[in-house]
């Protein structure tokens, strides 16, 4: 009885019910379950082939960046090899005598400085020639000097010579109104005219009347000339410095 009482105490018994027969448990009924079956991740793959992609074309682009900034570099120093070049021969250019002879200049200072040219405006006055400023508002000298009444001419050559007037008035005189650019030359004793206008003079009488007369022209001027302008009538001209005024500058 105590052998079968220990038999019966060994193996474990699972009781249901009263009405069903007891399930006695065997050691090959206790094994435990076979494990569940797992399935491959391809999300995590998926995100690995990813992001290697991603690495790939970050370093594809780095790559072009490097490649460009080489590029440039290489084609900067090209640039300031050629700019060294042209500076040289430049340097080469001004230094060579012949170079001077081919292009029509000469190794002379003054041939570096600004143009000659002279602007004077009316300036009231009551005798022949015309007085003229030469240092307020819009007149200047630059080279070419205003003494006496006169412009005298600097240096030989062509000049364009110009001149205004403008006269107004309520009188209506009989006379015309003449406007004259002369000069006075070392090599003539006379007066020598270079520019004349004349104009009938006709108006009402007691009535303001304006008129404005222009000359213009190129002459071959030599130095020590002296330029003038006469009117046939100064108590007829108005000194505005936008309307009468008088100059000239070398070609």
């Amino acid at each position: 009885m105590q052998q079968q009482d220990m038999r019966y105490a060994q193996q474990p018994v699972l009781w249901m019910n009263q009405h069903e027969r007891p399930i006695i448990l065997t050691p090959s009924l206790m094994q435990p379950p076979p494990p569940p079956l797992t399935f491959p991740d391809f999300r995590k793959k998926r995100r690995k082939d990813g992001t290697c992609t991603f690495l790939v074309i970050i370093f594809l682009l780095v790559l072009l960046a490097l490649a460009g900034v080489g590029l440039g570099t290489y084609k900067i120093i090209q640039l300031q090899k050629e700019l060294e070049g042209i500076r040289e021969f430049s340097s080469d250019v001004e230094q060579s005598p012949s170079s001077e002879k081919l292009i029509g200049l000469e190794q002379h200072p003054e041939k570096k400085e600004g143009r000659l040219a002279a602007h004077v405006t009316g300036k009231e006055s009551k005798n022949l020639p015309l007085t003229w400023e030469d240092q307020i508002g819009n007149a200047f000298t630059a080279g070419i000097q205003y003494k006496n009444k006169g412009l005298i001419v600097n240096k030989t050559g062509l000049h364009f010579l110009y001149s205004s007037i403008y006269f107004r008035g309520k009188e209506c005189p009989k006379q015309e109104l003449t406007h004259i650019v002369y000069k006075k030359s070392l090599r003539y004793p006379a007066e020598i005219k270079l520019m004349e206008n004349k104009e009938d003079h006709n108006c009402i009488p007691r009535i303001v009347w304006g008129r404005h007369s222009y000359l213009g022209a190129v002459f071959n001027l030599s130095s020590t000339d002296v330029l003038y302008v006469n009117v046939s009538n100064v108590n007829l001209v108005g000194f505005d410095e936008t309307k009468t005024f008088f100059g000239l500058y070398r070609l």
